[in-house]
């Protein structure tokens, strides 16, 4: 072989293995559609914190095929992923994404928001939500966004509000199936939203349930949130979408133990809070053992636990006056 033609190869080959972990990395973690009713289907996040290499794939987001376009449910935390629902969607169908229903305006479920705007989709969501949109909280943890999950999170990425604000339970009716929109906040969020899906007989629950891992608590309505989770199981479901993990077809004993942690972090921090025990003595003394081997323990109870303490002191001041 003549020795440019040799150069010329070792150039292109070069040029190729320069090229594929940027093609790898764009690809991010794996992103499988999973069927949980006839027309019904969700992907389901990692049990990890966001970062750039698993692009904040860290939540669920679900889709309903209808004979009049598809519905989907929480669009993911980055406009990349969204893309690629985007595409897992069109694997399945060719007809257009017509409304997006946010359950709740946490960064992991909203940030892809804008790629679904950008295709003409309706976005669905809970007027409480609008007070956080135009917060502080918000805006800051955005503008940390960009830095701790570029290139995915960057100054193209903004928050964007819904075109319909809900207040109360609405039915919404796209070719013929029907999607009931429940409040059930301020539980998680303010903004609390489950969809269920009746001739699926399929429930979008949002952060409401975290199945097989630790919930995030941050500055939940936790006392709320234990009676939203007992509606949940009223809905004759045969398969519940959580927030996080995998979908349940146990309701009864999956969405129990989510219930069974915010119980436990109640009356553990509630008795400190009663006896005036100081949060840190008050957590080494707790008993976390049914809880200690679930994914995200390490990351979320500590947290989770101090900011019941906090809320339990303010329920208990609030009873005092």
């Amino acid at each position: 072989m003549p020795s440019s033609m040799r150069a010329l190869l070792a150039l292109c080959l070069a040029g190729l293995l320069m090229h594929t972990p940027a093609r790898a990395a764009d690809e991010g973690p794996q992103m499988k559609v999973q069927a949980v009713g006839p027309h019904s289907h969700y992907v389901e996040g990692l049990t990890q914190l966001g970062s750039p290499k698993n692009q904040n794939f860290i939540s669920n987001a679900g889709f309903v095929i209808t004979p009049a376009g598809v519905v989907v449910i929480d669009a993911l935390g980055s406009p990349r992923l969204a893309e690629r629902l985007v595409q897992a969607i069109r694997a399945l169908t060719d007809k257009p994404v017509t409304h997006v229903i946010a359950t709740h305006y946490h960064a992991d479920h909203i940030y892809g928001l804008q790629t679904f705007k950008q295709l003409g989709a309706k976005i669905v969501a809970h007027s409480a939500a609008r007070e956080y949109i135009q917060s502080d909280t918000a805006r800051l943890r955005l503008e940390a966004s960009r830095t701790d999950l570029a290139p995915w999170i960057n100054d193209q990425t903004r928050i964007v509000p819904a075109d319909v604000w809900i207040d109360g339970p609405t039915t919404l009716d796209v070719g013929g199936v029907k999607f009931e929109l429940a409040p059930v906040g301020p539980s998680h969020t303010p903004d609390d939203i489950v969809v269920y899906v009746p001739s699926e007989k399929v429930l979008f629950a949002g952060d409401l349930f975290f199945n097989g891992r630790l919930p995030f608590v941050g500055q939940a309505n936790s006392r709320q949130w234990i009676l939203a989770l007992e509606q949940l199981l009223r809905y004759d479901a045969r398969a519940v979408v959580p927030g996080h993990g995998s979908a349940s077809l146990d309701p009864k004993v999956d969405i129990g133990t989510t219930r069974d942690y915010l119980r436990h972090l109640r009356r553990s921090m509630g008795e400190a809070v009663e006896n005036f025990v100081p949060f840190e003595e008050a957590y080494e003394k707790t008993d976390w053992s049914a809880f200690e081997k679930m994914p995200m323990f390490g990351p979320a109870n500590r947290m989770n636990a101090y900011n019941t303490y906090l809320l339990l002191e303010q329920e208990a001041l609030g009873k005092a006056r």
